[in-house]
């Protein structure tokens, strides 16, 4: 997940591939109907400390967007290991897996981030992983894993896209440019973020979604530009609404304000503005998507009011956009395989972060979703992601493979 930011192996591959290829050969009775959730969570507990410590490994050695080098390489390993069809070198350094099941039935594509957040948005002297792409990535492997053991009875088939360079919104138009919707003609895509929820329940966000992203320039001229340049920056600034989260009660409040219908993130503009000598440099969100226009003509007001003219030299980035139908479909296939407290509705976005992902529901209809990583009894900031004190529970993981391996199962089948 792309935060806002203003302007500025070996033992792990054994490991897993040898947890994966045990998985419990159903009854023919079990055979006749499918995929069901209990083979699925069997399946998922084999290969569950091998995704830990694959997630480890990962978080070791993270790499930046457009560096997943040896992050690519280690996924495709596991993903041939487990059988898959595995290709390399997709849009820079991303992985494409294709499990073909042993039924007729539809073709679905999952899609898992893998790169770090880089240093200069956390302050580092290098790329952490302080999103949750390593859980990402770990949660995309198991998938296939169990989904490949249980082949036999799968339908259809499933893409596996492990994309790079989200963090600098790169990485999808990469993959999408390099010919992979059109190659492998998947008729839906899903995904999920790790997020500030309870472990293992998953956030489903019908008709929301997540924020894009716009920049501009407003230059300035004159002796007394660089003062200029500092009012019309506050000016700007004001248009903000949202405050930024920095205690855990801050984050309790913005977790209640997203599941709130109709409530105070229904709308929203998140405004950062810095002056230069001669300029003024702004980035923002807002909420719906189509504000863009309302705001860019509240900064050309502003800009006209110091005797500048605001210069927005490219579209806005879109917003990610979940289709109702399919996040309603995935929270009664949730309840129903893993319990009605297992998920939670958001109804608004989270307001400072925006996905690239973006860009492949734009094309394909599907869902994304927030998978919870809290710790029970643990601080709320350990869950949030880009916080420095990011520390999500590992045993989300296994909540996420048994989820996503079921609901993909489902799609496949047309069900």
């Amino acid at each position: 997940m792309n935060r806002f930011e203003p302007l500025s192996r070996r033992a792990v591959i054994g490991a897993t591939a040898a947890a994966a290829v045990a998985v419990a050969v159903p009854s023919s009775a079990q055979a006749a109907c499918g995929i069901d959730q209990s083979a699925i969570d069997t399946a998922t507990a084999r290969v569950e400390d091998a995704l830990i410590a694959l997630r480890r490994d990962l978080h070791a050695h993270p790499e930046g967007s457009g560096d997943e080098e040896r992050t690519a390489s280690l996924v495709a390993e596991l993903l041939t290991d487990a059988g898959l069809r595995a290709t390399t070198g997709v849009g820079g350094h991303g992985v494409v897996g294709v499990l073909k099941g042993r039924r007729p039935g539809r073709t679905v594509a999952y899609r898992a981030d893998m790169d770090a957040v880089p240093a200069e948005e956390q302050g580092g002297a290098g790329p952490e992983h302080l999103c949750g792409h390593d859980l990402h990535t770990a949660i995309g492997v198991g998938v296939a894993q169990v989904l490949a053991g249980l082949r036999h009875r799968l339908s259809g088939t499933v893409v596996f896209f492990f994309q790079p360079a989200e963090e600098s919104l790169e990485g999808a138009a990469a993959m999408i440019a390099d010919g992979v919707l059109e190659r492998y003609d998947p008729e839906e895509i899903h995904a999920i973020h790790c997020g500030p929820f309870p472990l293992g329940v998953l956030a489903v966000m019908p008709g929301s979604g997540l924020p894009g992203l716009d920049r501009g320039t407003v230059n300035l001229t004159g002796p007394d530009a660089p003062a200029r340049a500092e009012a019309l920056a506050a000016d700007i600034a004001a248009l903000n609404t949202v405050a930024f989260p920095e205690t855990p009660a801050d984050i309790d409040r913005l977790m209640a304000d997203v599941q709130t219908p109709d409530g105070p993130l229904s709308e929203f503009v998140v405004m950062r503005a810095f002056p230069t000598e001669s300029a003024v440099e702004l980035s923002y969100r807002c909420w719906p998507e189509d504000r863009y226009t309302e705001v860019r003509e509240a900064v050309a007001a502003l800009a006209a009011d110091h005797g500048a003219t605001a210069d927005f030299p490219a579209d806005p980035f879109p917003a990610l956009v979940c289709p109702e139908r399919e996040a309603r479909e995935l929270e009664r296939h949730l309840r129903k395989a893993t319990g009605r407290t297992s998920t939670a509705v958001m109804h608004a976005p989270f307001p400072f972060n925006g996905e690239d992902y973006a860009l492949f529901m734009d094309e394909l209809p599907g869902t994304f979703s927030f998978l919870g990583v809290l710790a029970p009894g643990a601080d709320i900031a350990t869950a949030a992601p880009h916080f420095p004190t990011f520390d999500p529970d590992e045993r989300a993981i296994a909540h996420g493979v048994r989820a996503m391996s079921g609901w993909l199962a489902r799609r496949t089948a047309g069900r």
